[in-house]
Parts: C-alpha cells; structure tokens; sequence
C-alpha cells in the first residue's frame, strides 16, 4: 500500500485571520498550490488535502456564538451562511490546487459529520478512501457541523487531519502554520519565546504553560489543541511555517521543517 500523507493548511496562512470580514491572501494559496503540484508524487505517497477556515469563518463563529449552539433565529442563519463561506474558500483552493496540476477534489465535511457536545462521533470516510485509490486529492476543510446536543458545533480543520490520518492509516501529519513552529509562548506577542523543536510524551505535560491563546480570533482552540491532538494520533507529525516558500514542497519530499511531533517509538 502507497503511504498516505495528510497536508493540513491552515486558514491564517491564505486568508487575513485578522480581519473582520472574509480575505483572501491569493498570492500565498497560489504559491502553495504551486508547491503542492511540485511535491505530490502518486507512485510515492497518496495524498489527502485538509485546510482550515481563516477568516472565512472564525469572525462570524466567534461574533454569532454558534460554536456554543444553537438557541436563536440569527444564529441559525449564521450556521447556513458559515457554511456557505466555507464553501466559497474551499472553491477557491480547489480551483488553485487544480490549476496546479493537482486532481484535487472537494468533500464537504459536514455533510456526513456528527458532533454531540463538540465532540467528533462520525464521519463517514468510504468517498474519501475510493478517491485516495484513485490516486485522487480529496480535499476536506473546516465547517459548521451538526451538533446532535446542542444543534451546532465547530469541525476544526483540525481535528479533521486527525481523524482521517488515524482511521485511514496516515503515515504523516503535516500542519502548516503562519508561524515556524511550536513556541514556549506567541512568538507575534513575545519575540523572546524559545522554539520547541520537539514534542513527545516526555515533554508534552509542559504545553499547557508553553502554549497560551492565540493572539487573532480562534474558536477552534488554536495550537495547544493542535499539538495535544496530534500527540493522540500516534502518528509522526510535523507543525511548520507554510507561509515561507519552498516548506510545503520540502515536507512533501520527506524534510524535516518547524516542530516535530512524535510518539515515543517513532524516536526508536
């Protein structure tokens, strides 16, 4: 079996995180579909496609509360038009990704996905694993999900990579960021924060101090949760800087770049 690679993008590296209305950074989403046709080889590793949000989303979730549920009329138009933002930016990496030469191909998340207390219970895999085989680019992305206890919840970018490298057998985890790595605190706050190189069993009682909210609007709990979910996996990750040229095609080829996330035996 062909090794499978799961790439997640976050959503601060092609869009403005901080702005207040959906942005795009269409330069950098070019660059890193660029980069992505260079590096994607289907006789060498397969490939599935994550990316988050950005400012396609986070704004109106944090502003609407509908991360938290469910309870008034505005809140459920603000459910159906996050969900429709979601889609205009998964269009737009599409048709980037495409334009690159990539056979990239859209799976909305939340159309199969179900959530009880914000917790992912389900999410139905078979389209994306006959895809993966057709040495096909399935590209799944951050959405407001059925939530069964509370109407609605947030299905992070995330928490997606996650899910799909474990039940489908990833070999790698990679996240690209909008910063080099893990940090002992908010490198865009604090330039003296020292960057943490590796992460595994034996330090990661130390994230909770080293890993403070991020400093733009994030409801999906930002890098303290990233880091806490890819250690779940099992699975060798890494967190990189996607915004720096030439990272995203070097992780594809099997370099070392950012943070390492590692469980024990993978170290052996």
């Amino acid at each position: 079996m062909i090794p499978l690679i799961v790439l997640k993008i976050g959503g601060a590296v092609f869009t403005d995180r901080n702005s207040d209305r959906p942005k795009l950074d269409r330069e950098n989403l070019n660059r890193i579909a660029h980069e992505v046709g260079t590096g994607y080889d289907p006789e060498r590793f397969r490939l599935l496609f994550v990316h988050g949000a950005g400012s396609f989303g986070h704004p109106i979730v944090s502003k609407t509360g509908i991360h938290k549920g469910i309870q008034e009329l505005h809140q459920r138009i603000a459910f159906a038009e996050t969900q429709r933002l979601q889609n205009c930016l998964n269009i737009l990496v599409a048709r980037a990704l495409i334009g690159a030469g990539v056979p990239a191909i859209p799976l909305q998340p939340s159309a199969t996905a179900v959530t009880a207390g914000g917790k992912l219970e389900r999410l139905d895999l078979e389209v994306a694993e006959g895809l993966l085989e057709l040495n096909m680019v399935p590209i799944l992305y951050g959405v407001p999900a059925f939530d069964r206890q509370q109407g609605c919840s947030i299905l992070s970018g995330d928490r997606i990579a996650s899910y799909v490298a474990v039940r489908l057998g990833a070999s790698r985890i990679l996240h690209g960021t909008n910063v080099k790595g893990v940090f002992s605190d908010d490198p865009n706050r604090n330039p003296s924060a020292q960057f943490i190189r590796l992460i595994d069993e034996r330090n990661r009682d130390s994230l909770e101090q080293w890993l403070k909210s991020s400093c733009s609007v994030d409801v999906t709990g930002g890098m303290y949760n990233k880091v806490k979910e890819l250690l779940e996996t099992r699975i060798p990750s890494q967190i990189f800087d996607a915004t720096t040229p030439g990272n995203v095609e070097s992780v594809l080829n099997g370099m070392t770049v950012g943070t390492l996330v590692a469980p024990m035996q993978s170290l052996i």
